[in-house]
């Protein structure tokens, strides 16, 4: 398995406004793409603007499927002005292949 993880730094006037489109990626994310197995959306509960993304695929070409995805092109689009810093990981789940 193949696990993506986000944290985002969000600009403090637009944290509603990203966790909503964030939270509406998610659910489009498992809705339409069979080979995403999770995908979680957590916040600092001392740090609103602070997002984390916990994402599972089957693999490398299911995540590069995903951001080819015309729904995450436009959540891109949509939250790029909104985010102050974005950091991206990307892991191997252990005990699995791929």
């Amino acid at each position: 398995m193949y696990v993506v993880t986000v944290t985002f730094e969000v600009e403090p006037g637009h944290v509603e406004a990203f966790t909503a489109a964030v939270l509406a990626q998610a659910r489009n994310s498992l809705e339409r793409e069979d080979r995403c197995r999770r995908f979680d959306v957590c916040r600092d509960p001392d740090h609103p603007e602070r997002i984390f993304l916990y994402e599972l695929y089957d693999d490398r070409a299911a995540f590069d499927h995903h951001l080819a995805s015309d729904h995450f092109k436009s959540f891109d689009r949509t939250v790029t002005p909104w985010v102050r810093q974005k950091n991206v990981g990307t892991w191997a789940l252990v005990g699995e292949s791929g």
